[in-house]
């Protein structure tokens, strides 16, 4: 699984050396690096250095960053590579057979979303919104420091991915509904109806039953020369001070070294230009304080912020003040859904270890600045489940433009206490 540590990122070639010049520029961590445009390159870059971030761009997105060092000292440019025969990828540069077709598939990343269409090398240049796209607004999203000003879209000539249309392309079908909370689809019967589903509540949890919760820092946000951990201790805080001033994406991570959790966490956060184009934060939330785990989790899975939840009340909130939780076997073993999670997760690359507890289950909050409210909340009814980038998106833009969006969100947006 490609990491977001960005000297794993840059590895040992010649982009390893403008790391000082890229931390200068704002082009601190991996998700905000690829999406680096023609015009910033230029500035930066030699044509070779060009060329290596368009290589390791593409094979982070499919999770196939062991070939980067070797792609990138055979002098070929990533079109060039892409032409190259199965035979030619196998015996010159040493891909795995099924390496091979996820280094030529274009039109998906390795067992996650299916890419927008604009990801596709041969598909013509995409610079714009259309008309009736809910994203219209934010045609100028920047990137973040010294690069506010400039766009966000990958303009290179091997492949070019706006932002806007990456956004849009998460645009929710015409007649969608927001119950406010989602819990996957229903539960097939297990063990021939022997085994009964996960109960789920129906409502979304009330802003009090979180407001207050004692969460501890365990890591920083990742940025070029980051510590990998905080050295000192730090000081428990009230959850509500982390979206005092900005929305927040929290993810409830059921144990970090579950494939499935890493493989949740690495596709959200690899969306992280999106939402800080969105003005929302990402935090992920664990019950357990494993110091190896969360060394072994961020910022390889996770490049963001990671707290600890000592109370688990992170957790109890998602299940109506109860902890949600499954067995191995009736919550695995017995039920197809969370096998499909499983494969989706071994397909991504994900490594995975069976340190800790692993049968409470996650979920996901989308909080709003200040006291507004819980907008969101997603539960992991099967093993695996993830909450629909289309919908965590679709929300915190309305949360980002609250007038300008016809979704009805839940009453708890409105503190519902």
């Amino acid at each position: 699984m490609a990491s977001f540590a960005i000297e794993d990122f840059v590895g040992n070639g010649s982009l390893q050396g403008l790391l000082p010049k890229l931390l200068e520029e704002g082009w601190d961590d991996v998700p905000t690096l690829k999406t680096m445009n023609a015009d910033d390159m230029n500035e930066l870059m030699t044509q070779r250095q060009k060329d290596a971030l368009e290589i390791r761009s593409y094979l982070h997105n499919r999770a196939l960053m062991q070939y980067a060092d070797t792609f990138e000292e055979s002098g070929k440019s990533l079109p060039e590579l892409l032409k190259l025969t199965k035979v030619d990828l196998t015996t010159v540069y040493g891909m795995k057979r099924g390496h091979v077709a996820r280094f030529t598939d274009r039109t998906t990343t390795s067992g996650g979303d299916a890419l927008p269409e604009a990801y596709n090398l041969q598909a013509s240049r995409r610079t714009a919104l259309r008309n009736e796209s809910l994203y219209k607004d934010i045609s100028a999203v920047t990137s973040r420091k010294q690069t506010m000003t400039r766009s966000l879209g990958r303009t290179n000539t091997a492949y070019d991915v706006s932002l806007e249309q990456s956004m849009a392309d998460f645009k929710i079908k015409d007649g969608h509904v927001f119950k406010g909370i989602v819990a996957s689809m229903p539960d097939e019967p297990r063990a021939c109806g022997c085994v009964q589903a996960t109960p789920v509540i129906e409502n979304v949890a009330p802003y009090s039953s979180i407001e207050n919760i004692s969460v501890q820092k365990l890591t920083p946000e990742y940025k070029i020369g980051t510590e990998r951990l905080v050295k000192s201790k730090s000081p428990p805080m009230k959850a509500s001070e982390l979206w005092r001033d900005k929305p927040a994406v929290i993810i409830c991570i059921r144990r970090p070294g579950c494939i499935m959790c890493r493989a949740e966490a690495h596709q959200l956060y690899a969306k992280k230009p999106i939402f800080d184009a969105l003005g929302v934060q990402l935090f992920a939330v664990l019950h357990e304080q494993i110091e190896a785990e969360v060394k072994d989790f961020w910022p390889r899975y996770w490049g963001g912020v990671v707290l600890f939840d000592r109370s688990m009340e992170f957790y109890k909130s998602l299940g109506g003040g109860n902890l949600l939780k499954d067995k191995f076997i009736s919550g695995f073993l017995f039920n197809p859904r969370a096998i499909a999670n499983y494969k989706r997760a071994k397909s991504m690359g994900v490594e995975q270890n069976f340190r800790g507890e692993g049968e409470i289950k996650g979920g996901l909050y989308i909080v709003g600045r200040g006291k507004s409210g819980i907008a969101y909340q997603f539960i992991e009814r099967n093993f695996g489940d993830w909450a629909p980038h289309a919908e965590v998106f679709e929300i915190c833009h309305q949360l980002q433009n609250p007038q300008g969006s016809q979704l009805e969100l839940p009453q708890s947006i409105q503190q519902q206490d």
